[in-house]
């Protein structure tokens, strides 16, 4: 068995804990350097539950290369945080029929996904409805309708979408395709207020890769001042 892996997760005994869940999760793109700051920032909370997601590829940037990458692992110790979960997780145990399967429980147990950095890779498969690792599997089978989940939650659940690429790839026109999807059709606003999907849109930099332009991740700091507001957390100083 995987040293890292997660024990068995069931949504219905964290149902009754009074917390705000938060499903944090990262996909391959060297934004996810920024994942420790935003779950510190998000666990200074006490009433906030933070579980944790990342892709194969993103973590990659998080196997202590630095300060500033520490190891994915050491974000167990962040208070907030209450698990980490890999795509290994979800085929840790052999499945036997009444068992938990973990994408589904993570849907329940969420009252947000907050998807930080999503890659150009991850946005296209989410976009045409893949499923091929533990993030998009749970994206996949999101309660777009908040029925499914009925009784779990006061309210549909939220996705919060911060893109961050190369420019030369948010510029694409697939990508232009896929944020038409995430924007037009998917979206909350005031046009579709049934939407589930809120787009934290990139901003111009310098990006790691040398190319400056649009593409990159929205200011972590931004990033957790909308998810708070949205939530109607209090401002909690560092």
């Amino acid at each position: 068995m995987d040293p890292h892996s997660e024990p068995p997760f069931s949504a219905q005994e964290h149902r009754q804990d009074n917390k705000i869940h938060i499903l944090l999760a990262a996909s391959g793109s060297v934004a996810t350097i920024k994942i420790p700051n935003i779950a510190e920032a998000l666990g200074r909370h006490p009433n906030v539950s933070i579980r944790i997601i990342v892709t194969d590829s993103a973590e990659r940037f998080l196997t202590a290369q630095s300060a500033e990458q520490p190891l994915l692992d050491s974000l167990r110790n962040t208070p907030g945080v209450d698990g980490i979960y890999r795509d290994s997780d979800e085929w840790a145990r052999p499945w036997v029929r009444g068992a938990p399967i973990l994408h589904i429980e993570l849907r329940k147990w969420a009252h947000i996904l907050l998807v930080a950095p999503l890659s150009a890779n991850t946005m296209a498969k989410m976009t045409v409805g893949m499923s091929d690792n533990l993030l998009l599997s749970v994206l996949r089978a999101w309660d777009t309708t908040g029925l499914v989940d009925l009784g779990f939650k006061a309210k549909k659940p939220m996705v919060f979408l911060a893109p961050a690429m190369n420019t030369a790839m948010y510029v694409h026109p697939v990508t232009e395709k896929s944020l038409k999807i995430l924007r037009d059709e998917w979206g909350r606003s005031q046009s579709n207020p049934e939407g589930w999907v809120t787009i934290l849109p990139p901003i111009e930099k310098s990006l790691a890769c040398g190319d400056a332009g649009t593409g990159g991740m929205m200011d972590w700091r931004d990033i957790v001042n909308t998810v708070r507001e949205y939530l109607d957390l209090p401002v909690v100083d560092s």
